[in-house]
């Protein structure tokens, strides 16, 4: 199923580069930025299908199944995973559950959901821009279908949550996204969205 691995990096000092040569990806480089970042590994990409993970998501085990079986439907569009949090208790369950209410309600997932589209979709709606914050949205917003959710979870890491609160960091991700759509800019709202 995979054909090519793609590592976009935003000027880390680690290892990545190490790690990418020893797992076969092509590596690009650039600023800093998710947008920039998922853009210059999508212009990297060469297949008909392109799969975006954040370097803290991996997909359950039986992905690849779930993928190949969209892939081999008449029409398939984009489709994204199920959020899951590494983390156990009630609430990384209930802002899961929220998160996942969302993508099926208004087709709204996140970029830590994983995101499957053909990169016929992916370039006519214009492909991620280069902002520091809600790409992910930008683009979901712009494709001609919404993602649909197919039955794997993505599991992510809970740090942020863990660290600023599951409710504050619930609520504050709703508000980033209202003001989002109101307007506001993408990197105002990543500095306010950092600190």
């Amino acid at each position: 199923l995979i054909r090519e691995l793609v590592i976009s990096d935003g000027g880390s000092s680690d290892a990545t580069d190490r790690i990418a040569d020893e797992a076969g990806a092509n590596l690009v480089s650039g600023p800093p930025s998710r947008g920039g970042q998922l853009a210059r590994g999508a212009q990297s990409a060469r297949g008909k299908w392109l799969l975006f993970l954040h370097s803290d998501t991996t997909l359950e085990p039986g992905w690849a199944g779930a993928v190949s079986r969209h892939l081999d439907e008449y029409g398939a569009g984009p489709a994204c995973f199920r959020l899951r949090f590494r983390a156990s208790g009630t609430m990384p369950a209930v802002v899961a559950g929220w998160a996942n209410l969302r993508t099926r309600a208004f087709g709204l997932p996140y970029g830590d959901q994983g995101l499957l589209v053909s990169s016929a979709d992916y370039n006519a709606a214009g492909g991620f821009p280069d902002q520091p914050l809600m790409e992910d949205v930008a683009l979901v917003r712009a494709l001609a279908r919404r993602p649909l959710s197919l039955p794997v979870n993505a599991l992510t890491s809970a740090d942020r949550y863990k660290k600023s609160g599951w409710l504050r960091r619930g609520a504050r991700n709703w508000w980033t996204m209202a003001r989002y759509f109101a307007g506001t800019d993408p990197a105002t709202l990543a500095e306010s969205y950092r600190k």
